[in-house]
C-alpha cells in the first residue's frame, strides 16, 4: 500500500499541523539547520521510499524559504519517493510574472524551473495572482481558489444590499467570479501608480451608496490600495465595506493602516502566519481544503468537487 507522508518547512509549519491534522496523521519530521555562514541545510527524519510526499511551505520573503523548500523537494526526490508534490498556499514571486519594462527577470517562471529541476512532479498552490501562472509549470497544478473558504462565512453574515468591489483593474475577474456567485452588482477601484507599492491616484466606478461593499482580493502586502479604495467607497455613502484578502503578506506599517482604516473587517486565510494581532483581521483557515485535495488526489479522484460550482 502506497503510504501518504506530509512534512512541513519552516515559514508554513502553523497551517502545515492543520492540514496534517486534518488528513489524519501526524506531520512527517524534519530538519532544517543553518550553517554558520548561513547556508540551509534539510533532512527528512522519516522514510519516503516509494511513497507520495506533500511538503507545505509558503515561498514569501525571505527568500531562504523558496531555498529550503527546494532543498526539501531534492532530498526528497534523492530518497526514491515516488511522487514530490510541493504544497505552496502562498506563491511568492508570482507578481513578477511578465516583463513589464526592459531588463527585468519573469520570477515567477524562474521559481517554476527551479521548482521541476528540485524533482517535484506535481504542485498544489491556492488563489495565484494571476491564473495564467499554471502554463510555467510542465507538470501537473492543482490551482485551488479561496472562494470555498469565503463564502460561506460572507453568507452566514447575512447582509442586505451586498456589491462586490474590485480594488484595481486587475482584479476584475477575480471579483466578478464572486459577484456572479452571489448574484451582486459591482464596482471598480480604479489606481494609477507611479511605482510599486506607491498609488498616484485612485476613482470609483459604479454605484455604492447605501451598499454593503465587499473588497475582493488575491494579496494585501503594504494595505495601500485596499486601505484608499475602502476610504474612496465610503466617501461614495457606502454602509460598509469589508475586505477578503486570501494571502496576508502585511509588510512595513500595513497592520497600523488596516487598524485606522474605514473597514469594518479584514476576512483573511492562514497561508501566511499573522506577525501581530489586530482585532480588525479574521482569519479563516484553509487547511480542509488543502486536505481533501491530498485525498482526492491519492485517490485519483477528480478535485472539481473543491471548486465552487
Amino acid at each position: 500500500m502506497i503510504k501518504t507522508v506530509i512534512f512541513s518547512g519552516s515559514k508554513t509549519r502553523h497551517l502545515s499541523e492543520r492540514i496534517a491534522k486534518s488528513f489524519g496523521q501526524p506531520l512527517g519530521k524534519s530538519i532544517t539547520e543553518k550553517f554558520s555562514d548561513g547556508e540551509i541545510n534539510t533532512f527528512l527524519n522519516d522514510s519516503v521510499r516509494g511513497q507520495d510526499v506533500f511538503i507545505v511551505q509558503s515561498t514569501g520573503a525571505p527568500a531562504e524559504n523558496i531555498m529550503e523548500l527546494l532543498l526539501m523537494v531534492d532530498a526528497a526526490h534523492r530518497a526514491s519517493a515516488r511522487t514530490v508534490t510541493p504544497i505552496i498556499p502562498y506563491f511568492g514571486y508570482a507578481r513578477q510574472d511578465r516583463k513589464d519594462k526592459a531588463r527585468v527577470a519573469i520570477s515567477a517562471k524562474l521559481i517554476a524551473n527551479l521548482l521541476q529541476a528540485s524533482g517535484a512532479t506535481s504542485l498544489i498552490t491556492f488563489d495565484l495572482h494571476s491564473d495564467q501562472l499554471q502554463g510555467f509549470f510542465d507538470i501537473p497544478v492543482v490551482h485551488l481558489q479561496a472562494s470555498p473558504v469565503f463564502v460561506p462565512y460572507i453568507k452566514n453574515l447575512g447582509l442586505d444590499n451586498l456589491i462586490i468591489a474590485a480594488p484595481d483593474m486587475g482584479g476584475v475577474a477575480r471579483a466578478r467570479r464572486y459577484a456572479s456567485y452571489f448574484n451582486a452588482d459591482m464596482a471598480i477601484c480604479d489606481k494609477h501608480r507611479v511605482r510599486a507599492n506607491e498609488i498616484a491616484s485612485m476613482q470609483l466606478i459604479g454605484d455604492v451608496k447605501g451598499k454593503n461593499v465587499l473588497i475582493v482580493d488575491d494579496i494585501i502586502d503594504t494595505a495601500g490600495t485596499i486601505c484608499n479604495s475602502a476610504k474612496l467607497i465610503m466617501e461614495h455613502g457606502a454602509e460598509s465595506v469589508r475586505a477578503v484578502i486570501t494571502h496576508p503578506v502585511l509588510s512595513g506599517d500595513a497592520y497600523d493602516k488596516i487598524q485606522k482604516s474605514v473597514l469594518t473587517e479584514l476576512i483573511s486565510t492562514d497561508t501566511l502566519p499573522l506577525k501581530q494581532v489586530c482585532n480588525k483581521i479574521n482569519v479563516l483557515s484553509s487547511a480542509d481544503l488543502f486536505s481533501k485535495a491530498i485525498h482526492k488526489i491519492n485517490r485519483q479522484e477528480s478535485i472539481s468537487a473543491l471548486f465552487l460550482q
